[in-house]
């Protein structure tokens, strides 16, 4: 929702636009006449979210939410958001999403109402304690962000805000869950904000907020965030999914109503009280799929599925009822081999349950139906609070959320130095896809899919972790980097002269396991670090640089050292240089040839301030650099970073890495744009797939050397089982070129794909 105050031409009346479907004029109204509508506009939101709330199981504490919110608006009195409407409205806004889509009671809407309060005015939390007790005031600082300018040039303030928010959450998840919800009413007013602003809120929200709201079962939010991060990332290719979602959805209605009657009119045979709906995949979901498959819009066939709610038969069991409809279901409809999830047995690390069953329908499409309780509908749909509701009957799924927060708790026990690298490992935990393994002695571990050998060692104990030397799975022996499969069991090898190898931190994907292997580096590497340091502090005080490494000058010194030896932190610079890896004397002969980069630095420093744009443009001055992760060309969507010596470091919008610097550094986003130079050929990689044949090979390289006179610089090819598959690094102007070369490999006879991939051979 947003307002506009706007002065009619020729006139005075104020237009207010209370929601984009809607638009109310007042004529000739005071300024009193206004806030007075205001005042009732904002009246009548809070009553609509008190209403849910009465309606709900906790609604037994009207007057404290009352008192909240005279409060915030007291607070807030005359504060407008960027939008134009008063700022109550925002809080308001999350509030009735924690209460209505999160389900939860009086003490965390009455936090979401003052979320902002100690942020934005003149109270403290002491006042807030006063007023409304303990527990809100410890929710309400746990949401309170922190102050700017503490951290120094080299952290990351966007990730320390988001490290001390964890640090909360783990003493009460409230925090977390009315995060969530302010993080979606942001998202849902996020065109008010400038460009800048909106890719780093985005990207912050796919790499966090999304799957932490996966992680606590709230699928419905999970997918709005998702949809909205797509919307502002990429809004040419959202509207384009957007729109043919909307011209195909009469067709995919009737394909719905013939795929579902006879199940319905079975299930009313049986007795069943029951909801059956349809379901279309979102197009942030339809998108990734097409970005991981390589397929268009047209082949993604999976877009219609279906959903039904049921309540069980008076003592029945429910998870037994799944199965009575899913016998139901497969006695109409053929089901796939290989697509039945049976989550109603194990449930999801994050409590949820159903049982999910591809059929093929009778246009010959396959649909999938989940099929759920209401009781597991609820938990689907409002996550870890409708846990609380229900654990008194089903512990189990409870203490999956609880193991979670263990693991969270854990984590926290051996907090990292570096806040962006504790991001990056709390978002380890929150994996979407879980398999389950077993001890020798029958024992069942879930762990994420992916997870190795030598992680499942990690997670019985760190001794058994950092001395094992093999491991046996289903009685077979495999190295350490074996990746484990659903059903296997395992048996761990350990010698006791085994000591952890610096390649293990490679073998490993869970928070535990690198957890450890960090910490057991650290300590062997203590001595190395403490030497390096030595060696560092020695080499700038002989050239009279005395300031601390943390900042400042040296700090940009460091910085391009750091990225000159490809090195991602500090330590791992000095432990380096303690082992002699690097030596002194490359060393100093870079921090003596960085003059030029500290004058550099001084010179960008007066643009960008001369310049209040300068975080939403890159500097005139500044050279932008592609990275090797993504291999961007002139003419493909890009943004850039702010490095500290100037240059600008130049990514593709669909980045991994890129999605992981706005999560972490939106504040150094700048807007760029590569511009072809014809004297400048850049390198990409095309991936070709086909059925292979003779001369296949010829006629590729025909297309590309002699149609377009392109450069090869590498050819990897690989023929087995009558598939052909070639990684080709090519040497173009343009994205306009690339896609004209994969355009033209496409025509030739035999080939099924043609795609331009980030990365070479060994990546994919």
């Amino acid at each position: 929702m947003f307002i506009k105050l706007e002065k009619k031409e020729g006139g005075n009346s104020l237009e207010f636009l209370l929601s984009p479907l809607s638009t109310i004029i007042f004529y000739d109204m005071s300024k009193e006449q206004v806030l007075r509508k205001e005042k009732e506009m904002m009246d009548q939101a809070f009553e609509r979210m008190l209403k849910d709330y009465m309606a709900s199981p906790h609604g037994k504490k009207e007057d404290i939410i009352r008192k909240a919110y005279q409060f915030a608006y007291q607070a807030h009195n005359g504060i407008r958001r960027k939008s134009g409407e008063p700022y109550i409205m925002h809080p308001i806004a999350v509030a009735h999403i924690v209460c209505k889509d999160i389900g939860l009671g009086s003490t965390s809407i009455c936090a979401a109402l003052l979320h902002d309060v100690v942020e934005d005015t003149d109270y403290t939390v002491e006042d807030i304690s006063n007023l409304f007790g303990e527990k809100v005031a410890q929710i309400v600082s746990g949401l309170t962000k922190l102050s700017g300018g503490v951290f120094g040039e080299q952290a990351s303030a966007q990730a320390e805000n988001f490290r001390k928010l964890i640090v909360t959450m783990s003493k009460d998840i409230r925090v977390v869950l009315i995060k969530i919800a302010d993080r979606l009413h942001n998202m849902r007013t996020l065109e008010s904000q400038p460009v800048n602003k909106q890719y780093k809120i985005a990207g912050e929200t796919e790499y966090i907020y999304a799957p932490l709201a996966h992680r606590l079962g709230l699928f419905t939010i999970k997918t709005e965030l998702e949809d909205l991060s797509f919307k502002y990332n990429y809004p040419e290719k959202y509207e384009f999914i957007a729109s043919r979602l909307a011209s195909e959805r009469e067709k995919r209605m009737d394909q719905y109503d013939r795929f579902s009657l006879p199940i319905m009119n079975r299930l009313l045979s049986m007795g069943f009280e029951f909801v059956m709906k349809e379901r279309i995949k979102s197009a942030y979901s339809i998108w990734n799929k097409m970005q991981t498959k390589h397929v268009p819009f047209e082949e993604v066939f999976d877009i219609l599925g279906a959903r039904i709610v049921f309540k069980p038969h008076p003592g029945a069991d429910e998870r037994q009822e799944c199965w009575r409809i899913y016998n139901l279901i497969t006695q109409i409809y053929t089901p796939h081999p290989s697509r039945t999830r049976d989550w109603v047995t194990i449930p999801k690390s994050n409590g949820y349950e159903a049982l999910h069953v591809t059929v093929m329908g009778p246009d010959g499409m396959w649909i999938e139906v989940q099929i759920r309780s209401v009781r597991m509908d609820d938990i689907a749909e409002k996550g870890l609070a409708a846990h609380w509701n229900y654990k008194k009957d089903y512990s189990s799924s409870e203490s999956k959320i609880e193991e979670w927060l263990g693991t969270i708790n854990d984590l926290l026990k051996h907090p990292d130095s570096d806040a962006m690298h504790f991001l990056d490992t709390f978002k380890l935990t929150l994996y979407d896809t879980e398999i389950f393994v077993f001890t020798p002695k029958g024992d069942m571990k879930t762990l994420p899919a992916g997870a190795t050998a030598l992680d499942f060692a990690f997670d019985i104990h760190t001794d058994i972790g950092s001395h094992c030397i093999g491991a046996k799975v289903n009685n077979k022996l495999v190295p350490l980097n074996y990746e484990l499969q659903s059903g296997d069991q395992i048996e761990i090898l350990t010698a006791k002269q085994q000591t952890p190898q610096p390649e293990w931190i490679h073998y490993v994907t869970t928070v535990r396991a690198k957890r450890e292997l960090s910490n057991l580096s650290k300590q062997a590497n203590k001595a190395f670090r403490e030497k390096g340091e030595a060696i560092l502090d020695e080499i700038f005080a002989s050239l009279g640089m005395h300031q601390s490494v943390q900042g400042g000058i040296v700090g940009t010194v460091l910085n391009t050292i750091l990225l000159h030896f490809s090195y991602k932190t500090l330590d791992e610079l000095l432990i380096a240089l303690g082992k002699n890896e690097v030596t002194s004397a490359q060393m100093y002969a870079l921090a003596e040839s960085n003059g030029r980069i500290i004058k550099d630095h001084e010179v960008y420093q007066k643009l960008t301030q001369a310049n209040p744009n300068a975080t939403n443009t890159a500097p005139i001055n500044s050279k932008l650099c592609t990275c090797s992760c993504c291999n961007a060309l002139p003419g493909d969507e890009v943004i850039g970073f702010k490095n500290p010596d100037g240059t600008v470091s130049v990514h593709l919008r669909n980045c991994p890495e890129a999605l992981r610097l706005k999560s972490q550094q939106g504040p150094k986003i700048v807007a760029v744009q590569l511009t072809p130079d014809p004297l400048v050929n850049y390198n990409t990689f095309i991936e070709v797939k086909g059925i292979d044949r003779k001369r296949m090979l010829l006629d590729i390289i025909e297309v590309i050397s002699n149609e377009f006179d392109n450069n090869i610089n590498e050819l990897k090819v690989s023929a087995i089982g009558g598939i052909f598959r070639a990684i080709i690094n090519v040497a173009v102007n343009d994205a306009e070129e690339a896609r004209n070369i994969c355009e033209k490999l496409q025509l030739i006879d035999g080939i099924e794909m043609v795609n331009r991939v980030n990365q070479e051979w060994e990546n994919y």
